[in-house]
């Protein structure tokens, strides 16, 4: 299952009023895709376009700052709400394993009509190096924010207690923020809960996170995942509903099948574009140990710390994130025809 977390309401950017971004969209899988864009001013320069791949749980509003910088950089961007979370369709065959992903993600870049530089947190990332690993034209460079093959036990435990602790909702957007920062001290609580409202749905006179509630059901993905014979009916637990019950190394023993760890190091081995990876430095997910693996398998990628950032870096440190991240960009080798 993909690694997971929420996003919190946007804080403000203490200046002026941007333009807000250009409503898009992309048909995948039979899907369709809701996506942001943004675009350099009129006349400035045009460096190439950046596709932004949000975490489990998230949807493109939390890219939008970065969006914005991006823009003003002189890049493109796209921020596009995975298959089940946002305003993107709900998959009716609940099909949310990291392949059908990989596939919507092929088939959106094809719509794109350029090779882009794949930016992915955590589930995002993940997808984007099986896609990029599959078919090596795909991106003209990766960029991993905070997740790599291995990660942390407890920081993937922490991840889905969270994601599981209100079934029902919740009955303010008060509570909502609490639980948010509950789980993120990082991040300041906001004074301004409106920005909520683009990562939850009203039902039924409560707030739910705004993704289908399929999209929790692990057990019909370790199935895809790994196969029938792979996990015998006595060895599919409900990973998310039982793993307050487990220990963290217990429940890592679990996630460890369903995430395929062996399959995501023998993709970042096929990793031949320019890459780099960002890790929040107070991140639980990624440890000093996952990112030496990681820059084994890929010898030739860049790699930066954001101190004071967890594992939702972008929005823990966004104006460090995107400095580091228009850093990496600036120095890509221009697309040849």
């Amino acid at each position: 299952m993909s690694v997971q977390e929420q996003d919190p309401s946007p804080r403000g950017d203490g200046g002026g009023e941007r333009p807000p971004a250009a409503a898009t969209s992309f048909t995948a899988g039979g899907l369709r895709f809701a996506a942001d864009r943004w675009d350099p001013p009129a006349g400035g320069p045009r460096h190439g376009l950046v596709l932004l791949l949000h975490g489990g749980g998230q949807t493109r509003h939390s890219w939008r700052r970065t969006g914005e910088r991006l823009a003003e950089l002189g890049w493109s961007a796209v921020a596009v709400d995975a298959r089940g979370h946002g305003d993107t369709d709900w998959d009716p065959g609940q099909d949310y394993s990291h392949h059908a992903m990989a596939d919507d993600l092929g088939e959106i870049v094809a719509q794109l009509g350029e090779p882009p530089v794949l930016v992915g947190a955590s589930m995002g990332g993940i997808t984007a190096l099986l896609a990029q690993a599959r078919t090596p034209s795909l991106g003209r460079a990766l960029v991993l924010v905070d997740i790599t093959p291995r990660l942390e036990p407890a920081g993937i435990k922490h991840i889905f207690e969270f994601m599981t602790s209100a079934p029902d909702g919740f009955a303010t957007l008060e509570d909502a923020a609490d639980a948010i920062a509950a789980y993120n001290p990082n991040r300041p609580k906001p004074t301004n809960l409106s920005g909520l409202k683009k990562n939850l749905r009203l039902r039924d006179g409560r707030w739910h996170w705004h993704w289908d509630p399929a999209f929790m059901k692990i057990r019909d993905e370790a199935r895809r995942e790994l196969g029938d014979e792979a996990l015998p009916d006595a060895h599919r637990p409900d990973l998310f509903s039982g793993a307050a019950d487990m220990t963290a190394q217990e429940f890592a023993a679990e996630a460890e099948k369903t995430l395929q760890t062996d399959a995501l190091r023998a993709a970042a081995q096929a990793i031949r574009v320019p890459a780099l990876l960002v890790r929040g430095k107070q991140s639980d997910i990624v440890s000093d140990e996952g990112v030496t693996e990681l820059l084994e398998l890929i010898p030739h990628a860049e790699y930066v710390d954001v101190t004071g950032a967890g594992h939702m870096v972008a929005g823990d440190d966004n104006d460090v994130f995107a400095g580091r991240l228009g850093d990496f960009l600036t120095r890509l080798p221009p697309v040849t025809d």
